[in-house]
């Protein structure tokens, strides 16, 4: 039986009033959420969605529309950050956008393009952008301000864009941030391994992948654990302890729990897909105890995510 046009469009107006509403009763942010450094928020506001790829692509317009095409539109690959916040009625959309401007001169940037609405391009205009999904972000592409921007420090480019909205009483805002690099090859095989293992006692593997404060192990991490299980396999008689680190990003306790899951999760994997006996694996997490690098830099923080092996 097919509903009636008139029921599915009120069941669809419900469901975006319930949406709505759970996300303005939402007064934490989301968890493991945290600013962007140097950018900050709004004050008031929380993130109502969050979502970090350390190898990704994003959409930013450069240049406002022309002919209601796009004028300088830009493929951005890098690490990129998304950010969503939700202000209380009060300020408006300018006031908003305003601040973040303001915060990403002090930080930086130079402006590429900062319009509103008309002057933007409309709707095909948000069409063309990245913006995490309903209920996290809102997009009225009757009324919004668009910001872009660029800098270049140590040698890397990075770019920042913001787009402030609002639904209902509420003001909405993304900052998207793509800080420019190559996929970098993090794979180190069984031989480096062992040879780390033998020389310091211990090998940092940066080709274990996690989402941001998840403890799932994504597919592309699979090519360093045949390594890891060839070493193991190569020589019956070594154990190793497998230990979690982290950067100095959040809370101690959170960081040491998130660590200790990680590890936990490479020695079941070793155990569940390439038998290896579980008697051979030991589990540690210590979260941003052991720094390699800088926990005030991008690159430093990147080198402080990682597991480590480490020979008893």
């Amino acid at each position: 039986m097919t509903m009636p046009i008139q029921h599915r469009t009120l069941a669809v107006l419900a469901l975006l009033s319930f949406t709505a509403t759970a996300a303005a009763a939402q007064t934490r942010d989301v968890a493991g959420s945290r600013d962007y450094p140097g950018i900050g928020r709004f004050t008031g506001s929380v993130i109502t969605g969050y979502v970090t790829k350390d190898f990704d692509a994003a959409r930013m317009q450069a240049s406002a529309f022309r002919d209601g095409q796009p004028a300088d539109a830009r493929r951005l690959e890098g690490r990129i950050f998304r950010i969503a916040y939700r202000t209380n009625p009060g300020p408006s959309i300018l006031e908003v956008s305003r601040n973040f401007e303001t915060q990403l001169a002090k930080a930086g940037f130079e402006t590429l393009l900062a319009c509103d609405t008309d002057a933007c391009g409309a709707i095909p205009f948000t069409e063309a952008i990245d913006t995490l999904p309903v209920p996290q972000m809102w997009v009225d592409g009757f009324n919004y301000r668009y910001f872009a921007g660029r800098k270049t420090e140590g040698g890397r480019e990075t770019y920042a864009s913001v787009i402030v909205s609002q639904n209902n009483q509420d003001i909405y805002a993304q900052v998207t941030v793509a800080e420019l690099g190559a996929i970098a090859n993090k794979m180190v095989d069984a031989a480096a391994m062992a040879k780390g293992l033998g020389e310091t006692g211990h090998i940092a593997l940066y080709g274990i992948y996690f989402d941001t404060d998840k403890a799932v192990l994504k597919p592309e991490s699979r090519p360093t654990l045949e390594q890891i299980a060839k070493l193991l396999t190569s020589q019956p008689q070594l154990n190793v302890f497998i230990v979690g680190h982290t950067d100095g990003q959040g809370a101690y306790e959170y960081n040491l729990d998130l660590s200790k899951r990680r590890a936990e999760a490479v020695a079941a994997e070793l155990v569940k897909s390439f038998r290896i006996a579980q008697t051979r694996l030991r589990t540690a997490g210590v979260g941003l105890l052991a720094p390699v690098g800088s926990n005030a830099t991008d690159a430093g923080r990147a080198l402080n995510r990682r597991v480590e092996l480490v020979a008893p």
